[in-house]
């Protein structure tokens, strides 16, 4: 009629006549064998064959007891009335199951530490009272009850020692499949981790060959849409067809804008704020982006292709994680020939944006041309993964194009530890250009870390409008395996300090999992009121447009509560298109027109100069062996004359002071200043060069060659 096994939620919730639901039983011992047990209302009485016999059934009462209780407190529709736990159904994972079991174990070890608890006080208390019997008669029936209390405690006490038996065994068999399993999916998982990084590879492989493919569209409102730079609503959106939205940006520059007819928005907005034509369409207008007319010097349009030279890069970087690339002794296998002056002077590729934006007569529309020039000093980076030759202390490089370019740049290490070059632009149009840049990188394994630190300052003469900005963090990833490719990051601001006009740039990083296009640049121009006033857009390899804004208005929060701000804007104007790359240019490390140029040899200058810098040119003629050779040699001299000027400053100052004063180098061409616009000391042109070069004295260069 009944035994020790417990019923499940299912038959409790759906008894039958004669069945006792334990969840509500209650049961007790009537004499030596009997037991009386309470259920429902009714009363059953039942008889042991021996006092022994009777302890069992109650023990295994009392287990069946706890496990309905936890059955209809935990709401589970799993069976529980097998005390080694049920079988999974056929669907659940065999790891599943044993969780199931071992938790079931774990359940039967805590209601047998709460039996052994309760008939251990029992136990204590009859024991007491054994004690305390001074009536010899009386002892018999209290031993007799001892004997029983210790029984049910031997019984409970054999029962948990079960299940503890029964748990471990189960624990050390299904052990060793666990262990399997979490390696299993631990190696799944870093299979899975290198698959997306190679396919997010490839998939960066494929967008760089759609974009250099060969008759695609060069229609600027074509590449515009194509580079989602806007996106454009679906077909089946309800929207206009036309309407175009920019993808948001996040924080205090977060924006959409609505892309709308001009004649419509010129009536809305004049009669509310007056005109918002463009007042200087003759400068921000796409048509003459390109300089007219062939230079008057005839320079070289080719370099000596590439030799294949294989060489195993992480034997080299396996010992340098974290450390200063600078201090890393690096053969020119991983160089490209040019120095670090020579790619800081590229940044001068698109000057005739600053051309243009000295004819703007208004501060924010030349804002906009200023960030389009920021902008395109990262555009001959995309393919640049090789590394520039740093260069020796004292090494400088000019640029003398006032015939074709209308300006006058020079460079000068003025660092070694840490690298810093100073910089000095004068352009005959009306600007000039000035700026100390220290290069921070770090290799940290996968990828390989490059921050600019400094400031660059820009000041149109006429209008007295100073701009200063810094360069953003450069990172090269797959250093070790893989192909090689660079990206850009960070936010940039450029301020006006005159009119105090801003602009935020952000350039937003590669991910594989972001719908974001790559190399993708969004910008807001503000002026000193905070007021919007244009909405850039591009990529910081191809492109970059400008929107007038003619109304602003917040959008309705999105789900996680950030605001956006919506700008409605008139037809976007290209400002900033970069020059096609040369034939055969990914033989000559994907240098640019005005690249192929830098290192070309030029009577007159200074015998610093990086042109004539040996194993650059050595290793520009493809003498890659004799070029490091010379390259050992270079830095074994520098480092000699840095011992000198040790061992000179030790003898003018105390021993703990020379190692300090060893590494102040006073430069030639320039001069440490303090900056009053920035609060920031930096190196700025004390002047005399081009009258040196005129005069063809250079007794005062260093020799360092």
């Amino acid at each position: 009629m009944m035994n020790s096994q417990g019923v499940n939620q299912g038959e409790m919730a759906h008894t039958c006549r004669g069945t006792i639901n334990l969840f509500t039983a209650h049961f007790d011992t009537e004499d030596s064998c009997g037991i009386v047990l309470t259920s429902g209302g009714r009363t059953y009485h039942l008889k042991a064959g021996s006092e022994v016999e009777r302890q069992q059934w109650i023990a295994a009462l009392e287990l069946a007891k706890a496990k309905a209780v936890r059955l209809m407190g935990s709401q589970s529709d799993d069976s529980g009335d097998d005390e080694d736990g049920t079988a999974s159904p056929a669907d659940k994972s065999e790891l599943h199951d044993t969780i199931k079991k071992l938790s079931l174990k774990l359940d039967d070890l805590s209601t047998c530490n709460e039996l052994v608890a309760k008939h251990g006080v029992a136990l204590q208390r009859s024991l007491s009272e054994l004690d305390g019997l001074r009536i010899p008669c009386e002892s018999g029936e209290k031993l007799k009850a001892v004997n029983e209390r210790a029984t049910l405690f031997r019984i409970t006490s054999n029962a948990m020692i079960n299940a503890c038996r029964d748990f471990l065994e189960l624990a050390e068999t299904h052990s060793r499949k666990w262990q399997r399993a979490l390696q299993y999916e631990q190696e799944q998982r870093v299979h899975l981790e290198e698959t997306i990084e190679q396919l997010a590879k490839q998939h960066n492989s494929l967008e760089r060959a759609f974009r250099s493919a060969p008759g695609r569209a060069a229609n600027p409102t074509k590449s515009f849409s194509e580079g989602s730079l806007l996106t454009t609503k679906g077909e089946d959106s309800e929207e206009d067809e036309d309407t175009e939205y920019f993808d948001a940006m996040e924080d205090s520059t977060s924006f959409i804008t609505v892309i709308t007819e001009p004649k419509e928005d010129r009536k809305a907005e004049n009669r509310t704020t007056g005109s918002v034509e463009w007042t200087s369409d003759n400068v921000l207008d796409s048509t003459s982006l390109v300089p007219q007319g062939p230079p008057k010097v005839k320079r070289r349009v080719r370099i000596p292709d590439k030799p294949s030279y294989s060489l195993n890069l992480w034997s080299i970087m396996k010992n340098c994680i974290g450390r200063e690339l600078s201090k890393i002794p690096m053969p020119v296998n991983f160089n490209e020939p040019l120095s670090m002056l020579q790619r800081l002077t590229e940044d001068l590729e698109y000057h005739h944006l600053l051309d243009k934006a000295v004819h703007c007569t208004s501060s924010v529309e030349q804002m906009c041309l200023v960030a389009a020039f920021s902008v395109s000093s990262y555009s001959t980076t995309v393919h640049r993964i090789a590394k520039p030759f740093n260069p020796m202390l004292g090494e400088t490089f000019e640029l003398d194009r006032l015939d074709d370019m209308g300006l006058r740049s020079l460079c000068e290490q003025v660092s070694h530890h840490p690298p810093s070059a100073a910089h000095y632009v004068f352009s005959k149009h009306g600007w000039s250009l000035w700026q100390e840049i220290t290069i921070s990188s770090k290799f940290r394994g996968k990828y390989l870390s490059i921050m600019p630190l400094g400031a660059i300052h820009l000041e149109f003469q006429a209008s007295g409008n100073h701009y200063v900005w810094r360069k953003s963090t450069s990172t090269v990833h797959n250093i070790i395996v893989g192909k090689l490719w660079i990206d850009q990051t960070g936010d940039v601001e450029i301020v006006n300090h005159k009119t105090k006009d801003r602009c935020q740039l952000k350039f937003l990083p590669y991910s594989y999992f972001s719908k974001e296009v790559a190399r993708k640049v969004t910008g807001v121009v503000s002026d000193s009121q905070g007021k919007a006033h244009y909405v850039l857009s591009g990529s910081w390899d191809e492109q970059m447009e400008c929107a007038k804004i003619v109304q602003s208005s917040p959008s309705s929060p999105s789900l996680d509560g950030k605001q956006k701000t919506v700008y409605q804007t008139l037809p976007a104007k290209l400002m900033w298109k970069k020059y096609p790359l040369p034939d055969n240019a990914e033989n000559m490390y994907y240098f640019s027109e005005l690249a192929l140029t830098l290192n070309e040899h030029e009577e007159g200058v200074a015998p610093t100069d990086s042109r004539l810098r040996p194993d650059q040119r050595l290793m520009e003629k493809g003498h890659w062996d004799e070029a490091n050779m010379e390259k050992q040699r270079l830095e074994e001299k520098q480092r000699v004359n840095r011992r000198r000027r040790l061992e000179a400053c030790s003898r003018g100052c105390g021993a703990e002071e020379a190692e300090k004063e060893a590494e102040v180098y006073v430069p030639l061409w320039f001069e440490k200043r303090l900056d009053p616009v920035t609060g920031e000391t930096a190196c700025v042109y004390k002047g005399g060069y081009w009258e040196a070069k005129e005069k063809q004295d250079w007794h005062m260069c260093p020799n360092i060659f």
